[in-house]
């Protein structure tokens, strides 16, 4: 089943359970993978990694969002953000901590014979291909400048 069916069969669910928080972020999903099939042309089904890159990229702005809404003190919008999050990790695959994302990268610096920080984007996309979906940019970014300087 692709994530678009299990979605619309999620949103029928909570219709019927009256759930608004889990519904409002499933429709903010089928939003974006509705609009990424429109980008390809006549594309009848996503891949699998363009649906966790869909979800990566909704996942991401809602943090964004909340961070703004939390520093501008806004509460009541910072909570709306921080419950869509919520539904749509739900459908992300299972992160890794930062100490197993450190022994990834350990392991591909080792790969690749990394030794310096001018080497780190030979690094950064052997790590972004193999943490697709598992760790994000950021804190991928973040392990490998630490372990190369």
């Amino acid at each position: 089943m692709s994530l678009e069916q299990k979605i619309n069969q999620d949103i029928k669910v909570s219709m019927i359970a009256k759930d608004n928080v889990k519904l409002r972020g499933l429709r903010a999903i089928k939003a974006a993978i509705l609009l990424a099939k429109t980008e390809k042309i006549q594309v009848e089904e996503l891949s699998e990694d363009t649906e966790i890159k869909v979800l990566q990229k909704l996942a991401k702005q809602r943090k964004e969002s909340g961070d703004i809404y939390k520093n501008q003190n806004r509460d009541d919008l910072y909570q709306i953000e921080m419950e869509e999050l919520q539904v749509i990790e739900e459908y992300l695959p299972k992160q890794l901590d930062r100490s197993a994302v450190e022994q990834v990268i350990k392991d591909i610096i080792t790969e690749v014979g990394a030794t310096s920080v001018k080497e780190m984007g030979k690094v950064m996309a052997a790590a972004n291909q193999k943490l697709a979906g598992q760790a994000d940019g950021k804190t991928i970014s973040e392990v490998v400048k630490s372990q190369l300087s």
